[in-house]
């Protein structure tokens, strides 16, 4: 077992014990992946966190604070264990703590000395074999995401996040007189839901009492978004899961769009059931003795510098907000903002010296109460450590110090590679002084300070073992098939032909019945349902299935279609192949779901004019398929181009030259119809992610003939209805 040596001073500790009538409760709200960016009082004019802004309306408000390490669960043992990742981890294996770093956390100690614990939401630290969390606190509830949305007993959902402060609710209104309490509120908002890739309430589900909010807000874009940010970043960081999770959720403005709306959501969300809590504790009459805290445990790219995540050493990773307001400090002391270094590192610390207990000698964070009370000590910290470790094989693994002046890193794995960054005439990063001779003595000091600092935290980690993988190439020609791995023929099956575990539909609808993906419906339904493929959203692509309907049975495949929560949690609205057993007009035909409706029945080649109205200008043989009976199914869309077939035999194919109404990205999906009785099976689902800048089709190259005509509409038309003819407008 390595020696850890605990060079700092520990700062202020209290001395004198408080009395219970003295002895101040403590709620601690954890958020995840939040930037101080996405937060009113940090300066978003757009966010609304009226009840977050409040508490730093009356506390204090930390301009500089920071993770020691920007992941998950290192961050939260730290916080929990009061040592940084390479203290209470070992030189081979960091990511997991060592039995004794966390035998007794700042939980335990809190209640060694009568504060009554309560833990709900996430968890996700790397504990010892063994390891029983829910003996650390008097009330345990871990509650994570995956997925967000929680059947209850009612069959009704539930956010994770709105969960969570119901659990503190009752917490609180359990709460003996006289005993003061500590409770911590860990959210799993506002991480990705990584598995889900559908923009919006897949990849970021909010809750859904803020439903509609900033709909129709422009989000300004990604502040560093040019790219030559990104192309000057050496290739290690060009190819990490960083470049990879970028082509998830900001690759596109529609899509950078949809995902930060339904983002700031997830973050209104959390403000709301703050308010929540706020007005549960005033009612119960503890508010007056009662500490906030609220924060993060790390930083998040919105698509700044053409990546996204955290884990690399830029501010926008290791940047977190963090307010505390306790209502016992004097007025003067409420709604200021401190420029204190402020780190995770110093929470436990504080939580301990609230409660007049004596701080582990072990501890190497301090306590902010002095800041809080009244202003930064003069021999506050000057420099803080930052370090990345975890899943070293995929991120790039650093380590060094920041100051107000400078930061220093170097990416240990990958030939030492070293950053210097003047915080003071840089402060967005863009310059690596490294190799600059101006800059040679700030480089060695803090070079030499950074191993300093390594050998007091317990020295360098031992040669990672094998090699680096990289995730992505940096600028695929697909930017669906980042992270994906095609057949020989550039395929990917969607579906496993024994599991639902990469779709997100009903379980009362969908179900795997013959190594098929199988939807069933009992001639009841009010509305069409939908499963979706939630690996990735669809541009370009081939896509080939087996398709099989029973007779009268109606069915669709989606594609590039957009979900919409406001219809419902499945809800998928967009392009469609339609499967329709007993109707060769319609089987094979495209259809657009809640939107332009009928574009071409089947047999009719058609143009789409930039105002919306189908053309058909051409036609194809219309043939009859059997029910009960499997078909293949191919969909062909290359930029603007749509083309159906089913047994090899085209059904459609049509030109959309409209650019308010298509789309050119979106999700995949199958449906169950309204209707009779039926049951409709897919299998041998693939599609192949064709390059993302196939050009589109332009009318001049396509003009549509004078005896093109309409396409018929959809719906009970007059006796005397003719479709009107192109050249006769």
């Amino acid at each position: 077992m390595k020696t850890i040596l605990y060079l700092l001073p520990l700062f202020f500790v209290s001395l004198v014990p408080l009395s219970a009538a003295e002895r101040p409760n403590i709620v601690f709200f954890f958020a995840d992946d939040q930037t101080t960016s996405t937060i009113g009082c940090y300066g978003n004019p757009v966010i609304q966190t009226p009840n977050i802004d409040h508490l730093a309306a009356r506390g204090t408000r930390f301009e500089n604070a920071y993770v020691s390490q920007a992941i998950c669960w290192v961050s939260r043992t730290t916080i929990l264990s009061g040592l940084t990742g390479r203290s209470y981890g070992t030189s081979a294996n960091p990511e997991l703590a060592r039995p004794d770093a966390v035998q007794t956390l700042y939980s335990d100690i809190l209640r060694k000395n009568g504060y009554r614990t309560g833990y709900f939401g996430k968890w996700h630290a790397k504990m010892p074999k063994g390891y029983r969390k829910e003996d650390h606190f008097d009330e345990f509830e871990a509650i994570g995401r995956n997925p967000y949305y929680k059947k209850q007993p009612d069959g009704s959902l539930r956010h994770e996040t709105e969960l969570i402060v119901d659990r503190g609710i009752d917490f609180v209104k359990s709460q003996p007189k006289g005993k003061p309490f500590a409770l911590n509120m860990w959210f799993n908002a506002c991480h990705a839901e990584d598995g889900d890739r559908r923009p919006g309430i897949g990849h970021f589900p909010w809750p859904r009492a803020v439903d509609g909010m900033y709909e129709d807000i422009e989000i300004a874009s990604p502040r560093l978004s040019d790219p030559a940010i990104f192309n000057g970043h050496p290739d290690f960081l060009k190819t990490t899961i960083n470049r990879e999770r970028f082509f998830w959720r900001w690759n596109t403005d529609e899509k950078y769009m949809t995902n930060m709306r339904a983002y700031y959501r997830m973050v209104s969300g959390i403000d709301g059931a703050i308010g929540r809590f706020m007005r549960a504790l005033e009612e119960a009459g503890l508010a007056d003795n009662t500490i906030i805290v609220y924060s993060a445990d790390n930083g998040y790219y919105m698509g700044n510098r053409g990546l996204a995540g955290k884990w690399s050493h830029y501010e926008e990773a290791i940047k977190v907000p963090l307010i505390v307001a306790d209502p016992r400090v004097p007025e003067t002391q409420r709604g200021k903002v401190s420029d204190a270094l402020a780190l995770n590192l110093d929470l436990p610390a504080t939580f301990l010296d609230w409660a007049g207990v004596k701080i582990p000698e072990r501890y190497q964070g301090h306590s902010l109460q002095p800041i809080v009370n009244k202003q930064k000590p003069a021999d506050w910290r000057t420099e803080t450590f930052h370090e990345h470790f975890a899943v070293r094989n995929r991120i790039p693994a650093f380590e060094g110090l920041r100051n107000q002046r400078y930061k220093y890193v170097r990416y240990f794995d990958h030939g030492n590679h070293e950053f210097l960054h003047d915080l003071k005439n840089d402060p967005d990063e863009l310059m690596n002084l490294a190799a600059d001779p101006g800059h040679v003595k700030t480089l060695r000091a803090m070079r030499q300070r950074t191993t300093d600092r390594v050998t007091q935290l317990g020295g360098p980690l031992d040669p990672l073992k094998g090699k680096f993988t990289a995730s992505t190439v940096p600028h695929p020609q697909a930017s669906a098939a980042a992270s994906a791995k095609p057949d020989k023929e550039g395929f990917i099956k969607v579906f496993d032909g024994k599991t639902l575990r990469r779709w997100d539909g009903d379980p009362k609808y969908w179900s795997v019945e013959e190594g098929a993906l199988t939807g069933k419906t009992d001639g009841a339904l009010k509305v069409n349902h939908f499963i979706t493929w939630k690996d990735s959203t669809i541009r370009n692509f081939d896509l080939r299935v087996k398709v099989k309907v029973t007779e009268g049975g109606n069915s669709g495949i989606q594609y590039r279609g957009l979900s919409r929560p406001d219809l419902g949690l499945d809800i998928v609205t967009g392009y469609q192949c339609d499967v329709v057993a007993n109707v060769p007009k319609y089987n094979g035909m495209l259809y657009e779901e809640k939107g332009r409706r009928i574009l071409s029945h089947t047999g009719e080649k058609v143009i789409i004019d930039p105002a919306g109205q189908p053309w058909v200008v051409g036609s194809m043989p219309v043939k009859t398929f059997a029910p009960d009976e499997w078909h293949d199914f191919r969909v062909l869309v290359e930029g603007n181009h749509h083309q159906h077939w089913i047994d090899g035999h085209k059904t459609a194919d049509l030109i959309d030259l409209d650019a308010k109404g298509r789309a050119l990205e979106g999700v995949l999906a199958v449906q169950v119809h309204v209707g009779p009785k039926m049951k409709i099976q897919y299998k041998d689902f693939k599609i192949k992610h064709l390059a993302d800048g196939i050009p589109l089709k332009q009318a001049a190259d396509h003009p549509i003939p004078s005896d093109a005509y309409g396409v018929r509409p959809q719906g009970k038309l007059p006796k005397d209805w003719k479709p009107p003819v192109y050249g006769k407008r």
